[in-house]
C-alpha cells in the first residue's frame, strides 16, 4: 500500500487510520485485486477497494488485444456506472454505493461500500428457492426501473457475450445452427422493441446475500449496458438450471410476476402485456445466443 494511496483513501473516507486490508481476490485476468478494508474512525468501519491495474498490453492487431482493449474499456464504463447511474438505482435492486476514487500509481481505485457490513454477508452457489425468488425480484426491478432508458456512457449493448464482441471466436466456431444463427439471434435482440439497461453479468458470484436469504445486492457493473432484460435472465439461468431452455417455466414466471409488480409501482404497467410476449419469445433466443458465446469461447 503505497503512502499516496493510504493518504488518498484517509483523506476521502475522513478516517484516522488504516487499521488492515484483507485481500477478497484477483480481477479476471490479472487486471487487478479486490481488498475489504478495515478504517479506524471516519465515515465508515469498513469498505471494499477495487484496484484495477492491467497486465502490459498485448501485441497490436492479436485477438488478445482486442480481448484487452475491451476489459479496459470495461472498467470505464463500470467507473460512469457509480459515478453516475448508481445513484438512480432503484431502491429495491440494491448495489454497492460509491464512496470515491483514487487516481495512483498503483492504478485506478475504487472505493465502494462493503455489502457485508450492509447486510447482505452471504455468498451462495446453490441457491435455494427463497434465495433464487430474491434473485429474480432484483433483475426484475432493475429492468423495469430502466426500461426505456439510453445507456449513455455505458456500454450501447449491454453483457459481454452478444456477437459484435465476439467476431474472432465466432469465425472460428466449425459449422452448425449455433454458427449460422448467430447473427440472426443478434438482430432479433438488438431490435426488440423493449429496451432496458441489463446487468451484464447477473452471475451468482456477483450476487450478495442477506442473512436471510430473501434480499440480494449487486457488484461488477463491466458490462452494463442496453438490451432487453431476459438476457440476463437467459445467462443467470443457465447457471441454475441443467437445461435452462426446457426447465425455465417456473422460473419465467416469478420473474414476469415481479417485473409486472415493478413495472405497475412505476407507473408503467400498461407495457406489461406486450413486453412480456416479447421477452417470453426472446427467451430461448437469449438462451441460445449465450450458447453460441460458450461454443465459441474456446475455439
Amino acid at each position: 500500500m503505497s503512502l499516496s494511496w493510504r493518504e488518498a483513501l484517509l483523506s476521502i473516507m475522513g478516517a484516522e487510520a488504516v487499521l488492515r486490508a484483507e485481500k477478497i481476490q484477483t480481477l479476471w485476468g490479472g487486471y487487478g485485486q479486490l481488498l475489504r478494508v478495515h478504517l479506524q474512525g471516519g465515515k465508515t468501519p469498513s469498505l471494499i477497494l477495487k484496484q484495477i491495474a492491467p497486465p502490459p498490453a498485448p501485441l497490436p492487431g492479436t485477438p488478445a488485444a482486442t480481448a484487452h482493449a475491451r476489459k479496459l474499456h470495461s472498467y470505464t464504463v463500470e467507473r460512469h456506472w457509480y459515478r453516475h447511474w448508481q445513484v438512480q438505482a432503484a431502491e429495491n435492486a440494491r448495489t454497492a454505493c460509491f464512496l470515491g476514487e483514487i487516481h495512483s500509481d498503483a492504478g485506478l481505485i475504487f472505493l465502494l461500500e462493503d455489502l457485508n457490513a450492509a447486510g447482505f454477508p452471504r455468498r451462495i452457489r446453490r441457491p435455494n428457492s427463497t434465495e433464487t425468488q430474491a434473485l429474480l425480484h432484483w433483475l426484475a426491478v432493475f429492468h423495469a426501473h430502466y426500461l426505456g432508458v439510453k445507456p449513455e456512457g455505458l456500454w450501447e449493448t449491454g453483457t459481454y457475450w452478444h456477437l459484435a464482441t465476439r467476431q474472432h471466436e465466432w469465425q472460428n466456431m466449425p459449422a452448425g445452427s449455433l454458427k449460422e444463427k448467430a447473427q440472426a439471434w443478434d438482430q432479433a435482440l438488438h431490435s426488440a422493441n423493449f429496451q432496458t439497461l441489463v446487468h451484464g453479468d447477473a452471475k451468482l458470484a456477483n450476487f450478495c446475500f442477506s442473512a436471510t436469504g430473501d434480499a440480494v445486492a449487486a457488484v461488477d457493473f463491466q458490462y452494463c449496458g442496453g438490451g432487453p432484460g431476459i438476457r440476463d435472465l437467459a445467462y443467470l439461468l443457465s447457471e441454475l438450471l441443467p437445461n435452462p431452455l426446457k426447465d425455465a417455466e417456473a422460473h419465467l414466471a416469478c420473474y414476469f410476476m415481479y417485473l409486472q409488480r415493478a413495472l405497475e409501482q412505476a407507473g408503467k404497467g400498461a407495457l406489461f402485456s406486450e413486453l412480456e410476449s416479447e421477452w417470453q419469445e426472446l427467451y430461448p433466443v437469449a438462451c441460445l445466443d449465450f450458447e453460441r458465446f460458450l461454443a465459441g469461447w474456446g475455439s
